[in-house]
């Protein structure tokens, strides 16, 4: 029961909340109410939130596995030993009680009667007073208080550039129940799933601080920042906080930043739609923060035609938190970049938009369909927007695979990110081996095919939960190829791929199979005479072939380890796959020459 059935269903939650920021305490007070609809066949007995927040506390599960992690997060850590013998220290474990970050309930009814609920770390399991029926819906109103953690990952205060909030996962934020059941993984690291709706969110803060994030503002003109009409007068509210109002329709997060010396420049981009920018009064920064408006505005048209149209009126580049991290609307960034960096950082998270955003993947568990899938599209954005002129824009991509092969730290794609034995294996698999995924099936199914997959799967994916199974209808139906094994073997096993020319006689090619995951053969020949001939050798499972110009041979069933045929002329040379889009392992018998 998924994307592709016609029985396909999703939850829904509306959420109201009305935030109250001391920016001297870096603490806050909240009231949320939330508007759960059931649309699963399933009764609920319990609901769960994530309190992502309690993870930034000496003797979280966070901390736990930072200190237990064959190669901790640099960003979370403090080497305390030696460049050649480093000692890792969770930054975690040392944070005071007014550093820490939490969320604690205060009160939580359940159709305004008080409900039953207990802490497990960063879950709110919530034991209701009466089930929700399938096709039902109920309203959860919650009081909380909760503190920013000093920054260590992604959400946080007072990051190293001086960012004074970046408060992302701030809210108690309801989990994901689907066609698999509940989704109330701990916050240990990595990222998330969330339940598609609409939020409606006003943040009372010191009228000195500029917000960057999700949504549209709907009172501008009581708020200035740089949000107002300008042949308008602003007219704020006397006192020391000004009311932030913003609404997000139809997304399944909410993130924001704020700072007092934020610059906040706008730009309309293809559609009208307004690129928003948010980063500090600093000299050092300001230069490149101002050339990347223009090549972002670049980057959402390459995206609009190369996956589908931004369905949204804004997005924000804001720097803030560590690294790069995408939210709905919004991505922060870290600032202080050179500026290939930081527009190749801003083309990634933007990308995030659509892996991920839009296509809702479980990042915790399909991390490669969120990563990697943004690492290929972005890779093609920055070879187009800056002129890269590469002729592969995944090579790069391929040899991170090839390295995590040799590393023998390679898992499945399959296992959850959160457990993996080391952030090395991680990267890897989610970035390059999903990358590859993405620039090898171009090589199965041919690129026409490939970027005709990528909008359709866009067109029936977007604001869905897709599984890797979606993926993989999608490309059969646009190619005619049957698919299922390059889906089982890429991602569920760590099977590598390794053919090799075995003979030349003559005019007979003799080529084995070494590895243990079977491809399609592309070949070149070059005769005695000087011409050259292309090949193509279908894989028996695939059913079909790739439009291609090149010779068709007859297929190949992965059970035969020796494949042979012969040519109209005395071989010269040959060569398996001369543009490098099959991951093949070993290179070195790729090519032979007769002597």
């Amino acid at each position: 029961m998924h994307a592709q059935n016609n029985s396909y269903w999703q939850q829904h939650v509306d959420y109201t909340m009305d935030i109250d920021m001391d920016v001297n305490t870096y603490q806050y007070k909240g009231k949320q109410k939330l508007v759960y609809t059931n649309n699963s066949p399933d009764d609920l007995n319990k609901v769960y939130y994530h309190l992502f927040f309690n993870a930034f506390q000496p003797g979280s599960e966070m901390d736990m596995r930072l200190q237990n992690i064959e190669d901790p997060d640099g960003r979370m850590t403090n080497n305390i030993g030696s460049k050649d013998k480093p000692i890792y220290e969770s930054r975690i474990a040392k944070l005071n009680p007014n550093e820490i970050g939490y969320q604690k309930i205060s009160s939580l009814k359940q159709n305004g009667k008080p409900v039953k609920f207990e802490v497990i770390g960063t879950i709110l399991k919530v034991t209701l007073n009466s089930p929700i029926n399938s096709g039902e819906k109920v309203t959860f109103d919650m009081e909380f208080k909760a503190q920013v953690p000093v920054q260590i990952r992604r959400s946080g205060r007072n990051s190293k550039e001086g960012i004074a909030l970046s408060m992302a996962q701030w809210y108690p934020k309801l989990a994901e129940y689907d066609f698999e059941g509940w989704h109330a993984n701990a916050y240990i690291g990595r990222e998330f799933h969330g339940v598609w709706g609409d939020f409606d969110v006003t943040i009372h803060i010191d009228k000195n601080y500029t917000i960057g994030g999700t949504g549209y503002l709907q009172n501008p003109q009581e708020i200035g920042h740089g949000y107002e009409d300008k042949s308008k007068k602003v007219k704020k509210a006397k006192g020391e906080k000004l009311s932030w109002h913003f609404k997000a329709p139809n997304v399944h997060d909410f993130t924001w930043a704020a700072d007092p010396e934020y610059i906040h420049d706008k730009i309309i981009a293809e559609n009208d739609v307004t690129l928003h920018f948010f980063y500090k009064n600093d000299t050092a920064i300001i230069d490149n923060w101002k050339k990347l408006q223009p090549k972002t505005a670049e980057i959402l048209a390459y995206f609009n035609k190369n996956i589908g149209q931004y369905p949204y009126k804004q997005y924000s580049v804001i720097q803030g938190g560590d690294g790069g991290m995408e939210y709905a609307m919004c991505t922060l960034i870290t600032g202080g970049r050179n500026f290939n960096s930081l527009i190749g950082v801003t083309a990634h998270e933007f990308a995030h938009t659509w892996f991920q955003f839009l296509l809702a993947t479980n990042e915790a568990k399909h991390s490669w369909m969120d990563e990697g899938f943004t690492s290929y599209i972005s890779g093609l954005a920055m070879n187009e927007v800056m002129d890269q002129k590469k002729e592969n824009p995944s090579s790069r991509a391929y040899q991170g695979y090839y390295y995590l092969v040799k590393s023998g730290k390679e898992d499945p794609l399959t296992i959850y990110s959160d457990r993996y034995n080391s952030n090395l294996a991680y990267g890897m698999a989610a970035y390059s081996k999903g990358q590859v995924f993405l620039a090898q099936l171009g090589y199965i199914i041919g690129v026409d095919n490939l970027e005709k997959s990528i909008i359709k799967y866009f067109e029936d994916f977007k604001f869905k939960h897709p599984i890797p199974n979606d993926i993989k209808r999608t490309a059969e139906k646009v190619s005619d190829i049957e698919l299922d094994w390059y889906l089982n073997y890429w991602t569920q096993t760590t099977n590598t791929i390794d053919y090799a020319i075995k003979e030349i006689k003559g005019k007979e090619i003799v080529l084995e199979n070494l590895g243990s995951m079977p491809m399609p053969i592309d070949l070149t020949v070059i005769y005695k005479d000087g011409t050259r001939e292309n090949f193509n050798i279908p894989l028996r499972m695939m059913l079909g072939h790739k439009p291609t110009t090149a010779t068709i041979l007859s297929d190949w069933p992965w059970v035969q380890p020796v494949y042979s045929f012969s040519t109209n002329k005395d071989v010269q040379s040959v060569e398996i796959d001369p543009a490098h889009y099959m991951a093949d392992i070993d290179g070195s018998n790729n090519k032979m020459e007769v002597k």
